[in-house]
């Protein structure tokens, strides 16, 4: 098991590591900006990746890992003194840190398999997060989310009572302090209301590549029209249905010899991955959204 001495200790190795992500207006200069900066504070910057949407006029994001002694008693006044240079170039910016681990909360239902992939991936260290509660709709997954020390929330879902659950679920992100909800094929759509107080924080994973078949039974439409290649799409939820801003995607190739059921065998392989790489990559603040794109630093 993955204690909460190793979390300790890795959060000790990270204490001095900090991430910057900045985007705004491209210009000449911004990276000397940035730099100049990060100098200034006496910070070495271990990591920077950066993309331009189109040098004349354009966008342009950027993000960097740098490593800061006493980082923790001086990153408040890095944020004061950082706040004139987002005035001056119009930056939208974030500043993370290695010692701050995001608290995550994972919605499942009946089906463990995405669910199993992220405990055994956090198990192994391998998931920057603290995994603070489980909520579903179904009790099946009890006794293997409590097995891992993890509280475990059982609360019946359906159309009819989706206010009252939805009341609950809020209740439980704001008691456990969440910074992350992953959807582990939750299969219970979302309301606006609950989907607007987590901007960008609901991680989803569906099961097609996304665009094509869009909502529920994307195997057996796919298999009805032939498909030679099936996927998986995570991304983020936005109240338009599967529309959200797509983080990552995979695909395997199939051919008519497989069934509906070896579809969804292969896909469950897929969705797996694919979901442990999105909560990857959100967790280290790989990720900027612009509009409903992505900008994924891996």
């Amino acid at each position: 098991m993955f204690s909460k001495q190793n979390v300790e200790q890795k959060a000790k190795q990270h204490e001095n590591r900090g991430r910057l992500l900045v985007k705004c207006p491209d210009k000449p200069g911004i990276v000397s900006v940035l730099s100049k900066f990060l100098f200034d504070h006496q910070s070495n910057i271990v990591e920077s990746s950066q993309y331009s949407n189109d040098p004349e006029g354009g966008m342009f994001f950027i993000r960097i890992e740098f490593h800061s002694e006493e980082l923790i008693k001086k990153s408040k006044q890095m944020e004061k003194d950082f706040e004139e240079i987002a005035i001056t170039h119009s930056m939208d910016y974030h500043f993370a840190y290695g010692h701050e681990r995001k608290r995550t909360a994972i919605f499942v239902s009946k089906e463990p398999y995405c669910l199993m992939e992220l405990l055994w991936e956090w198990q192994n260290g391998d998931l920057e997060t603290d995994i603070v509660v489980i909520i579903s709709n179904h009790e099946d997954a009890r006794d293997m989310v409590e097995a891992f020390g993890i509280p475990f929330h059982f609360i019946p879902a359906n159309k009819d009572i989706r206010k009252q659950v939805e009341e609950e679920q809020i209740r439980l992100m704001e008691q456990y302090d969440v910074d992350l909800l992953i959807l582990a094929r939750y299969m219970q759509i979302l309301t606006p209301e609950f989907v607007e107080r987590f901007p960008n924080q609901i991680i989803n994973i569906h099961h097609s590549f996304l665009p094509a078949f869009i909502g529920a039974k994307p195997y057996e439409r796919a298999h009805s029209r032939g498909v030679k290649i099936i996927g998986a799409t995570s991304h983020y939820v936005t109240n338009d249905l599967d529309e959200g801003p797509i983080i990552e995607q995979d695909i395997e190739r199939v051919d008519h010899r497989d069934d509906v059921v070896a579809l969804k065998k292969i896909g469950r392989q897929i969705e797996r991955r694919v979901l442990a790489k999105a909560v990857k990559w959100h967790l280290e603040d790989r990720i900027l959204v612009e509009n409903n794109k992505t900008i994924v630093f891996h």
